[in-house]
């Protein structure tokens, strides 16, 4: 859904994009650093409580993840190499906001209710697992010469949600706001990894030669 506005955000970026170009950076730091930056922010101010300064430190870093792909271009330098970087440390900086959040869940709240806690504690671990999960099924379909991108809750949806709800809920203290996003994005992220293993089972249906 969210990815129709990545045109839009690429054009904003595109100045400090051009800029750190002529500062000689390469695409691949910029990937790097933004990952640092996210898993940085996620693991050290989630777990405190200070989730409202927390979002704002990724949302400083996230950005990062349009900013490599337009300079490498810029540069001509678009490479498989280049691709993989991105994509995996995606899986990471994705791992830390989720896992980030589930030791928010065990560590601030431990003297709530235990059994609140722990499905709080599970939704943020399963939007880990299924994300990563929806990310595999579409590499490994198109490593098989298939298509699987699609879904109700492709990466950006998850990412812009978390954070968000995440952001407002340390900004009012209204917990709820991110605890009705990880019951969403659980369920939205399991229907997308059924969704995508439909689309592959309907292209390896029809062209029952491709290579597996």
């Amino acid at each position: 859904m969210l990815e129709r506005f990545r045109q839009f955000w690429t054009t904003i970026l595109a100045h400090p994009a051009n800029l750190l170009l002529k500062w000689g950076v390469k695409p691949d730091h910029v990937t790097i650093v933004g990952t640092a930056g996210v898993v940085f922010g996620a693991l050290f101010f989630f777990p405190r409580g200070e989730l409202f300064w927390g979002v704002m430190f990724i949302t400083a870093f996230v950005f990062s993840d349009l900013m490599d792909g337009y300079m490498a271009r810029q540069l001509g330098t678009s490479s498989k190499w280049g691709a993989f970087l991105d994509s995996t440390l995606d899986r990471v900086g994705d791992a830390a906001i989720f896992g980030g959040l589930a030791i928010y869940y065990v560590s601030v709240h431990a003297e709530a209710d235990l059994g609140e806690v722990r499905w709080y504690f599970y939704l943020s671990l399963a939007c880990l697992v299924l994300g990563n999960l929806t990310s595999y099924a579409r590499a490994r379909a198109e490593s098989l010469g298939m298509q699987a991108k699609g879904g109700i809750a492709e990466r950006a949806d998850r990412l812009v949600a978390i954070l968000v709800m995440t952001g407002f809920n340390g900004l009012l203290g209204w917990d709820f706001l991110t605890e009705i996003t990880l019951w969403v994005l659980a369920l939205a992220s399991l229907v997308t990894v059924f969704q995508r293993m439909a689309i592959v089972h309907r292209q390896a249906v029809q062209n029952p030669g491709l290579d597996t």
